[in-house]
C-alpha cells in the first residue's frame, strides 16, 4: 500500500509539472541590435573621449574633448562630427576615415566624462544646493536628480517645485508639480516621479 501511494504521488507531480511547463509563457526574444544601440549613450559637446586605434598608438588619443561645434579632430581624421552619435557609431565613422591610411583599422571609443546633447540633458535650476545640467540616464527619477544636485538650499520652497516638460517643440510645455520637501525630508516616495530627457526641475525661493 505504501509503494502504491508513492507511485500515485509521483504520477501527480509529473502531471502537474507537465501542465505547468505547457502553460508557462515563452521567454521574450533577445533584444535586437537596433534596440541595444538606441539605449546607448549619445555623445554631445563637452564630452571627453578616449579613442584607441588598435596597433596604432600614434593615432590614438587619451583625452579628446568634443568641441562646442560638436566635432573633434584626430591625427589623419580632422573635423569629424561626433555629437549626436553613440560611441560605437563614432568608432565606425573613424574607421571609415582611417581606411585611406590604415589597413583594417580597429577603433574603440570610450567616454571619459560626459554631458550629452542638450535635448538629452536634465536641468536643475533655482534653489538647489548645486544647480546643474546632467545627462539623462535610463530610469532616472526626481530623487536621483536631487542627490546629484545635493538637495535644497535653506531658502527653497521645495513643495512648490515644478518639472517643466516639453513633449514636442510645437506644443506648450507641460508643468508637473513636485513636493520636493515631502520627498526629501519626509520620504514621500509618491513624489519621486520619473524624469525624461529634456526635463527642467525648477525650485523656487520661499517667501519670508
Amino acid at each position: 500500500m505504501r509503494y502504491r501511494f508513492i507511485e500515485v504521488s509521483l504520477g501527480l507531480l509529473c502531471a502537474a509539472g507537465l501542465a505547468g511547463c505547457a502553460g508557462a509563457p515563452s521567454l521574450p526574444p533577445p533584444p535586437t541590435q537596433a534596440a541595444a544601440e538606441a539605449s546607448e549613450y549619445v555623445l554631445g559637446a563637452g564630452d571627453t573621449l578616449s579613442v584607441f586605434v588598435y596597433r596604432s598608438p600614434e593615432l590614438s588619443a587619451a583625452e579628446l574633448p568634443i568641441r562646442p561645434d560638436g566635432r573633434l579632430s584626430l591625427p589623419l581624421v580632422p573635423d569629424i562630427e561626433a555629437a549626436g552619435s553613440t560611441p560605437t557609431q563614432l568608432a565606425r565613422q573613424i574607421e571609415q576615415r582611417l581606411k585611406e591610411y590604415v589597413r583594417d583599422p580597429n577603433v574603440t571609443v570610450m567616454v571619459r566624462s560626459f554631458q550629452g546633447p542638450p535635448n538629452r540633458q536634465i536641468r536643475v535650476i533655482g534653489e538647489a544646493a548645486q544647480p546643474m545640467g546632467m545627462p539623462y540616464r535610463e530610469g532616472q527619477t526626481v530623487l536621483d536628480v536631487m542627490i546629484s544636485a545635493r538637495g535644497l538650499t535653506r531658502y527653497a520652497a521645495g513643495n512648490r517645485a515644478e518639472i517643466i516638460r516639453r513633449e514636442r517643440d510645437d506644443q506648450p510645455a507641460r508643468v508637473i508639480p513636485v513636493r520636493l520637501a515631502d520627498l526629501l525630508r519626509d520620504g514621500d516616495m509618491s513624489q519621486d516621479f520619473p524624469m525624461r530627457p529634456g526635463d527642467t526641475l525648477v525650485i523656487p525661493q520661499g517667501w519670508f
